[in-house]
C-alpha cells in the first residue's frame, strides 16, 4: 500500500476527448476555479498528487524544526530564545495543519510518517544542511522561510479545499518568521566585522540551497505540467525561483551583503534578474539521501517516533477503556 501511495499518474496532461465524463466534470469545476472537498469525486492521480505533495510538505516542517531546536538554548539574548522557540512551535503546528489536509484524503498520519522514515516520502532538500553559526539561523528565516513563503502564498488558491485552507493560517505565520531572521541578518551585517563576515558565510552557503527549495528546473520537473492543470500547483519551479532572486537581491544589497553568484546581473529587457543555476548534481545527491545531514535528520525523527511510542500506545488504550466503560454503562 506504501508504494501505491507515491506513484502517481504520468506528468502527461490528457486532453478533454480522452477523459471520461466524470473527469471531464472535474476538470471543469477545476478550469472554474471552484475548491474541491475530500468526499466530493477526484481522480485517483489527483489523490495521489496531493498526498505526495501535502505528505512531503507536512514533512518538511517538521523536519525544518531541527536546524533550529539545537539554537534555542545558545541564541544569545533571551528575547531571541523566545522568538526562536515560538518559530519552531509554529512549524510543528503547520506539519499538524498539514498532516490533517492530507487524512482527508483517505491516508492516515502513522502511514505518512512510515512511509518518510522509510525513504519513500521526502521533505525539503534545505533541511539536509547544517546550521553551523547563530547567522545561519537568520540566513534561514531570511531565505529559507522566504523562499517557503514565495511557494506557499500561490498555494493558498490551490484546488484542494483543506490544503487551501491551511495555507491561509501557514503563509501569515511563515512572514513573520521571514521578518525574524531578516531581523538577525541585519543586527549581524550592521555589527562588528567578525559578525558582518559570518553575516556572508551564512548567505554564501544557504543562497544556492535556497534556490533548490523551489524544486528542479521546469524542463526537469517530473510533476509540474499534471500539477498545475489541475491547478494543484499554481506557478512553476522556475517562475517562482525567478520571483524569489528579484525580491531577494536587493535585500542582500541592503543589508551591505553580496549575493554569491559571479553572473548575476539586472535585465532591464525581462524586468529581472540573470543568475546562475544551481548545481543540480548537488541537489539530486541531496535528495537521494545523501546530503550533508541526511542520516541525521532521519534518524532523529525515527527516534523521536519511537521515543513517543508508549506515550501513542497509552492514549489508545486509554480510549478504548472510556469507550468500553461507556458502552458497559448502556
Amino acid at each position: 500500500m506504501y508504494a501505491q501511495l507515491v506513484k502517481t499518474d504520468s506528468d502527461r496532461v490528457r486532453g478533454l476527448d480522452e477523459m471520461s465524463a466524470e473527469e471531464r466534470a472535474f476538470q471543469e469545476r477545476i478550469d472554474r476555479g471552484e475548491k474541491i472537498e475530500p468526499k466530493e469525486w477526484m481522480p485517483e492521480g489527483y489523490r495521489k498528487t496531493l498526498i505526495r505533495q501535502i505528505g512531503q510538505h507536512a514533512h518538511s516542517e517538521i523536519v525544518g524544526q531541527l536546524p533550529e531546536g539545537n539554537w534555542i538554548t545558545r541564541a544569545p539574548t533571551l528575547e531571541r530564545k523566545a522568538i526562536l522557540l515560538a518559530k519552531v512551535q509554529d512549524e510543528a503546528g503547520h506539519g499538524l495543519y498539514l498532516y490533517c489536509a492530507a487524512e482527508t484524503l483517505g491516508v492516515s498520519r502513522d502511514e505518512l510518517i512510515e512511509l518518510l522514515h522509510a525513504g519513500k516520502m521526502k521533505y525539503s532538500s534545505i533541511f539536509n544542511y547544517p546550521t553551523l553559526t547563530w547567522a545561519d539561523i537568520g540566513a534561514v528565516g531570511w531565505l529559507v522561510d522566504g523562499a517557503a513563503i514565495m511557494n506557499q502564498v500561490p498555494l493558498q488558491r490551490t484546488s484542494f479545499g483543506p490544503y487551501s485552507r491551511a495555507m491561509i493560517r501557514i503563509c501569515k505565520e511563515e512572514s513573520f518568521h521571514q521578518r525574524q531572521g531578516y531581523d538577525i541578518m541585519m543586527k549581524m551585517a550592521k555589527g562588528s566585522p567578525a559578525q558582518k563576515a559570518m553575516a556572508q558565510d551564512a548567505l554564501n552557503r544557504f543562497w544556492y540551497p535556497a534556490l533548490m527549495m523551489f524544486g528542479p528546473s521546469d524542463k526537469d520537473s517530473v510533476h509540474s505540467a499534471q500539477s498545475m492543470a489541475w491547478k494543484i500547483k499554481i506557478n512553476t519551479n522556475d517562475e517562482l525561483r525567478q520571483k524569489f532572486v528579484d525580491q531577494t537581491v536587493p535585500q542582500a544589497h541592503y543589508l551591505g551583503l553580496t549575493v554569491p553568484d559571479p553572473d548575476l546581473k539586472w535585465n532591464e529587457e525581462k524586468g529581472g534578474y540573470d543568475f546562475s543555476e544551481p548545481d543540480w548534481s548537488e541537489f539530486f545527491d541531496v535528495i537521494a539521501g545523501n546530503g550533508p545531514c541526511n542520516t541525521e535528520r532521519l534518524n532523529a525523527r525515527v527516534k523521536a517516533w519511537e521515543d513517543g511510542r508508549w506515550f501513542r500506545e497509552a492514549l489508545v488504550a486509554h480510549a478504548d477503556k472510556r469507550a468500553a466503560a461507556r458502552i458497559a454503562a448502556e
